[in-house]
Order: structure tokens, then C-alpha cells, then sequence
């Protein structure tokens, strides 16, 4: 079988590099376009054209698929089926009517629970127990298309969106090798989804990252760790940037100041922590801006101010 495969990011390289220890040809690889990236500003590539050109494969980063030129090369291509993870581009009808087996997404999250951009991320903040990854048939849908697999993964209560990912990734690839020679086989029938219990996560921008305190401490938990490594959870002090990088949820006493940093006692967790609007945010790990991450223990040894001030209310809600 000829095959075409589409993603981006870190997610999409373990299923790529799976994919080439299989029997088929993989006969491209699309990808997202070099983009600016660091504080030089230099043309990055992304995960997948990385591991792509490692491996001497013939890459594309088309702008979109509006274009005719685009949709007729890829038709000239001949893929018997396209794999999508993680691509970032809306495939139009065209092109869903290219591949004779279509066009399979492997999507982070047990659909329809958490369709569009950031299923991960939607998870985490939703406070949910178990995500999974769900490998589709694509249609004009926003991942609306019928199921061929899932799998279910749990979520731990210390995870981030960077080690979920890196688990789901992982349990992608493995359910793709599972799913690809059964549905190339005709030996599996996909099922509707359907619409009850949908929900759609939307992307985030990096203002979305400033802490408001007066959010009880369990959802500014789930921010934190949603939003690792980006766009990241910060508030101000003195100034500049702290971002916190590690927290815990603390239940609190009442006439709580939402921003107020106060000392805890031992066994609590955490030796300061953060009034909110419901309970308090134990701190672990911080990091304030121009200084590397570290503990806020060692952070208090140069910061002895931090005990009992107010931190900001965010600039821009």
C-alpha cells in the first residue's frame, strides 16, 4: 500500500517512526511550514520534517489545500490511504476523496469527547480521569467522522499536557499498527460516532496563561499543568514575570484574599502557597523571569519579600 502521512508536531513522530518499520510505502510526508521560532528568530522545522529528513523522505508543506495545484499533486501521489496526526490543516472534501481506503486521523482524546485543536489540554483542564486516543475516518466534520479504535489512557494526577501527550503518542502508534492491516483487510466497520456527549476544545493564546486568582485552586491547578509547556501559567511580582511550574491544590479556611501568598504548615504539602477563590495553591516549583526554574524554597532564600505579598489581579479580564 502506498501511503501518505500528515502531522507536525512531537505527538505525530512516534506514529511516523512506526509507520516506517512497517511494510508499506510510505510515498510522502506532509508537514507544517518552517516558521520563526526562538529569540533569534530562526526558521525552525518542525518535529516531524525533522525525523522526515533524517530519513531521506519526500517532504511537503503545502501553505493549504485551497489551492488546485496542491489537491493534484497529492492525487498524483496515488496514496491508497492518508494517515493524519496532528496535522493542523483542514482537508478539504477533495482531498478526503483521494485515497480509495480515505483519510485516517489519529486524534488525542476519546471522541466525541474534546473534538478540535487541543483534546489534551481539554482533558486536563476538564479535570477528567481517563482521555484516550481515537483513530477515525476523516470527514468535512470537525472530527466528526466514524470510529475504527480506541483505547483508553488514564490521566495522573501530577500529568501535564507534555507527558500526556508523550503517553498518548505512544498509545497511537501502537493502536495504528493494530487498526491499519484490519481496516486495509476490509475486517473492520466503522461505527458512528454521534453527537451526544461532544465537546470542542478551542486554541489557547498566551495571555490565556495569566493566573487569575480569584479561580478556585483545583481549576488554576488544572491551568498550570494544561498549560505545560505552553503557553505556560504566570503572575507578576516585582515587575516581572513568575511562572508557576509546579503546584498543588490545598483546601482552605474562609475570608480567603485571592493573590495573598501565606506561609503552610508542614505536612500540607507545600511551604507557601497562594489564596484563591476557593482554597489555596500550594507552590512547588517556580521560576521568575531572566532566572532558571527551581523550587520555591529556593526561590524564598533571595525572596523573603514573597511571604505575605498580593499578587496582581491579571491585566487583560
Amino acid at each position: 500500500m502506498r501511503i501518505v502521512f500528515m502531522g507536525a508536531p512531537q505527538f505525530s513522530v512516534p506514529i511516523l517512526e512506526r509507520l516506517l518499520l512497517g511494510e508499506h510505502e510510505l510515498v510522502a510526508v506532509y508537514t507544517q511550514p518552517d516558521r520563526p521560532a526562538g529569540r533569534g528568530r530562526a526558521l525552525a522545522l518542525s518535529a516531524v520534517k525533522k525525523v522526515a529528513l533524517e530519513r531521506r523522505l519526500k517532504v511537503l508543506h503545502p501553505a493549504s489545500f485551497k489551492e488546485a495545484a496542491a489537491i493534484e499533486f497529492l492525487a498524483r501521489l496515488r496514496p491508497d490511504v492518508i494517515l493524519v496526526a496532528a496535522f493542523g490543516r483542514i482537508l478539504p472534501g477533495e482531498v478526503l476523496a483521494i485515497p480509495p481506503f480515505g483519510c485516517i486521523n489519529l486524534h488525542p482524546s476519546l471522541l466525541p469527547r474534546h473534538r478540535g485543536p487541543s483534546p489534551v489540554q481539554g482533558a486536563i483542564l476538564a479535570g477528567d480521569d481517563w482521555t484516550g486516543v481515537t483513530i477515525m475516518l476523516m470527514d468535512e466534520g470537525v472530527d466528526s467522522g466514524p470510529i475504527l479504535s480506541q483505547r483508553r489512557v488514564a490521566i495522573e494526577p501530577q500529568d501535564t499536557t507534555e507527558s500526556l501527550t508523550k503517553k498518548l503518542a505512544e498509545v497511537a502508534a501502537q493502536l495504528l499498527e493494530e487498526t491499519l492491516p484490519l481496516w486495509l483487510s476490509h475486517s473492520l466497520t466503522p461505527r458512528p460516532q454521534g453527537e451526544e456527549g461532544a465537546t470542542y476544545t478551542e486554541l489557547f493564546s498566551k495571555e490565556e496563561g495569566e493566573i487569575d486568582w480569584r479561580l478556585g485552586a483545583v481549576e488554576i491547578w488544572r491551568r498550570v499543568r494544561a498549560f505545560h509547556p505552553w503557553p505556560g501559567c504566570y503572575t507578576g511580582w516585582q515587575g516581572k514575570i513568575l511562572k508557576i511550574l509546579e503546584a498543588t491544590p490545598i483546601a482552605g479556611g474562609r475570608d480567603l484574599e485571592p493573590g495573598r501568598v501565606i506561609a503552610l504548615a508542614p505536612g500540607q504539602g507545600a511551604a507557601l502557597g497562594v489564596e484563591t477563590g476557593e482554597g489555596v495553591l500550594g507552590l512547588l516549583r517556580i521560576q521568575l523571569e531572566g532566572r532558571k526554574a527551581m523550587t520555591v524554597e529556593e526561590f524564598l532564600r533571595g525572596q523573603r519579600g514573597f511571604f505575605g505579598a498580593l499578587l496582581p489581579e491579571p491585566r487583560l479580564r
